[in-house]
């Protein structure tokens, strides 16, 4: 007997990584990570010192394999205490640093002013031997306090056959010292030429680098804003009901079917349904609509939303990480932690940096060795000591992360809640819209506005019959009819045997009756004339109402007229398209005459109408062969191939699961505005992350040169170590502040 096969169970995991220091460490982690078996993918944040890693393998693997790699794992679980401790361990880290640059400035600084002023005394005198000894020595501890971090780094990475920052600046600062020691220790070794100490450099770059990490942890700390803000929706605490006892527990001790009390005022702890009581609650978190909406039993309601006015029991129906908040926060910060397609050309070019940075090393010092001026064995280390400090890659490895980070955070304040990096990115290369029509233009709350009967039937007679049969359907023109029958009083009778037409209706039995409802093609299908009610069905979809045919055993009974409002917004966010220099394009199931309506009072030029479900994928193909980029915009099941095959699909957030699962951004709010605020935050974050890319890479492809003396022939100069140190130190922050800029940024809304 075969066994059934069933799809792997993957899980997710989140680690923090500590020990990296440059972007050669991410591509080691990622290496480490992804050579576990079980594991389909890792990807490895520099910004934020993560790793989201997804496959069928326990942590304590995971862990396992970076600390063979020479760094160090933690799981982290709880979203609430891991972001409390991933904020106080950067806290630690800033004043840690910030103290490190303090003692290491505290003996650079009279050190270079000493030399400046020319106080300093000659190395080959006694008295100058004592005080560049001394000063070595006070040099070494400030070195080992301040830089001890450095020197510990790079032996560990040694030891795994790695190289990172930690190695290029060690080797650095390590190499003037000892060959400073050696000078004042035995200064008669080398050429008088040669006799020079260079502690101060030394300590100087130490200062430095340290300066500059602190103030890009304290720039980084500022990108995880909508992260903050999220978990500050959700109150640490509910109000448990239990008989007539009523107590405050911690919501994560809360279960599904607890009985929760909500007071005026208090944030609404889980998702659940209300069964006692009435209120109105400010949903703006979810909709961004400022109006509250009134709530009362049986309505649900959803964590992080806030209570208003009056007093409520509810069922919890989802708590921890099944809420709407939790799988929000949960989606932006596995954004957060994706790489689109642009960040992996500098995660190929960091994984063979350092590398090439000590070979580039190893080569100067050699040339000027063999080749530079007396004394060379001074020109040799300054030249050498200042390619190893300026090669740092530290700004090409924040250069993609830290600006995805910011980007997706600034979607997420708007409602557009985006799946990954490279959604982020096509988002902003898309030049095709196609909009799905029912529940994207319009509301998807239809109503029916007249009913229209057929010689020998009666209106009340086909309204009931044609409601009892949609009874079986979820389609919204189905909830409808059923709504607006029973509105009117109507006792809904039962269907047999019904079945769902995809893009034309459905079918069933009622009363022994044979019941057909749906477009004019499903009639015409079953042999039945349309023909007596044609022109009033292209009145109706003129006026943009959607004319419904039901049959009853095989004869014409009658149309039901129903028209979908438009959204209020909907005109004013496809002129913001047009504008942002994107065709629009109307895709829907409906009548040819219905859509074309809707298109006219919008704005819209391109209409595809009475395509079938499993079509709309072929629309989004032909646009994309004729050289399209389509993002595609639904809300319904029968959208979730079209989303899937577009570049990018856009959920709008009220629709069903498959076609949210379907699409790589969610329009939390159901609005088309978050459309173009998607488009242009896309535009604006790869905008920044490619100028942190070109910043960065000019950077060190200038500044390699530049330290190397390729200048020195000509004009005499070489770049001095201490400004190597400062420019290093200061990329990395330039590049973190040029992200943040990205908070800043506000989409413009024009209203018709």
């Amino acid at each position: 007997m075969e066994r059934p096969t069933t799809a792997p169970s993957f899980s997710h995991h989140r680690l923090a990584i500590t020990g990296m220091s440059c972007a050669g460490c991410v591509a080691a982690v990622e290496t480490a990570l992804r050579g576990v078996p079980g594991v389909a993918e890792a990807q490895v944040n520099f910004a934020d010192r993560t790793a989201q890693v997804t496959g069928n393998v326990p942590a304590a693997m995971l862990i396992q394999a970076v600390r063979a790699a020479g760094y160090d794992a933690a799981e982290l679980r709880d979203e609430t205490s891991a972001e409390a401790e991933r904020e106080a361990a950067e806290q630690a880290h800033y004043r840690r640093l910030i103290r490190n640059t303090v003692v290491a400035g505290a003996l650079a600084a009279p050190l270079m002013a000493a030399e400046m002023a020319g106080w300093l005394p000659a190395l080959a005198t006694p008295n100058g031997q004592v005080f560049w000894i001394t000063t070595g020595l006070l040099t070494l501890a400030a070195m080992v306090y301040s830089g001890g971090h450095f020197f510990t780094g790079a032996w560990r990475q040694f030891r795994h056959h790695n190289a990172n920052m930690d190695t290029l600046i060690a080797l650095g600062t390590g190499s003037a010292w000892f060959y400073s020691m050696l000078v004042a220790l035995f200064p008669t070794s080398v050429p008088s030429l040669a006799q020079h100490a260079y502690f101060e450099a030394a300590v100087t770059i130490i200062a430095l680098v340290n300066l500059g990490a602190a103030l890009e942890t304290r720039a980084r700390g500022k990108t995880s804003a909508a992260i903050r803000r999220l978990l500050g929706l959700q109150p640490k605490t509910a109000r448990l009901v239990e008989g007539d006892e009523e107590r405050d527990v911690p919501i994560e001790t809360l279960g599904v079917g607890a009985l929760i009390r909500v007071r005026p005022g208090e944030k609404i702890p889980v998702d659940g349904e209300i069964i006692a009581g009435q209120s109105t609650v400010d949903e703006a978190m979810l909709t961004g609509e400022p109006l509250p909406v009134v709530k009362q039993a049986s309505d649900p309601v959803t964590g992080g939303t806030v209570n208003q006015t009056g007093s409520f029991v509810f069922r919890a129906t989802r708590v921890g990480a099944d809420t709407v908040l939790a799988h929000i926060i949960a989606s932006v910060r596995q954004a957060q932690n994706s790489k689109p397609p642009i960040g992996r050309l500098a995660d190929r070019v960091a994984a063979i940096f350092v590398p090439t940075v000590l070979i580039v090393a190893v080569l100067t010092a050699l040339a000027w060795f063999n080749f530079g001026p007396e004394p060379r064995a001074g020109f040799m280390l300054v030249t050498t000591l200042t390619v190893l400090i300026i090669a740092c890659p530290c700004a090409l490895g924040l250069a993609t992360p830290i600006s995805i980070m910011v980007g997706v955070g600034k979607a997420a304040e708007y409602g557009v809640l985006i799946r990954d990096g490279a959604a982020l990115q096509r988002a902003g290369q898309l030049t095709t819209i196609v909009l799905d029509k029912t529940g994207t233009v319009t509301t998807g709350r239809p109503t029916v506005t007249a009913v229209i009967t057929a010689p020998g039937f009666a209106e009340t007679e086909v309204f009931r019959l044609a409601a009892g049969l949609e009874a079986g359907s979820e389609h919204p023109l189905a909830q409808a009819i059923l709504d607006a029958a029973r509105a009117r009083g109507l006792a809904i009778p039962a269907v047999e045997r019904f079945a769902a037409i995809a893009g034309h209706g459905a079918s069933g039995v009622i009363e022994g009756r044979a019941l057909l409802a749906g477009n004019r093609r499903l009639l015409e299908e079953h042999g039945i004339d349309a023909a007596p009610l044609h022109a009033d069905a292209e009145r109706l979809a003129a006026q943009g109402q959607t004319p419904v045919f039901v049959a009853v055993d095989s004869r014409l009974a009658g149309i039901l007229a129903i028209a979908d409002p438009l959204k209020p917004d909907s005109a004013a966010a496809i002129a913001r398209l047009r504008e942002l220099g994107l065709r629009v394009v109307l895709l829907t199931g409906d009548h040819a005459a219905t859509a074309q309506a809707i298109a006219a009072q919008v704005g819209i030029e391109t209409v595809f109408a009475e395509v079938l479900p499993t079509a709309k994928a072929e629309v989004i193909a032909g646009l994309q062969a004729e050289g399209a980029v389509v993002g595609m915009v639904g809300d319904g099941i029968n959208d979730a191939p079209a989303l899937a095959r577009a570049d990018v699909g856009l959920a709008m957030g009220g629709g069903t699961d498959i076609a949210i699962e379907s699409a790589g951004i969610t329009l939390a709010r159901g609005s088309l505005h978050g459309v173009a605020d998607a488009i242009a935050i896309s535009r604006a974050t790869l905008g920044n992350i490619r100028q942190n890319l070109i910043g960065a890479f000019l950077y060190n492809s200038l500044g390699i040169p530049l330290a190397a003396g390729v200048l020195y022939p000509a004009t005499g100069l070489l770049l001095n170590p201490m400004l190597a140190g400062a420019a290093m130190a200061l990329s990395s922050f330039t590049v973190v502040s040029n992200a943040n800029r990205l908070r800043g940024f506000r989409p413009q809304e024009k209203s018709s």
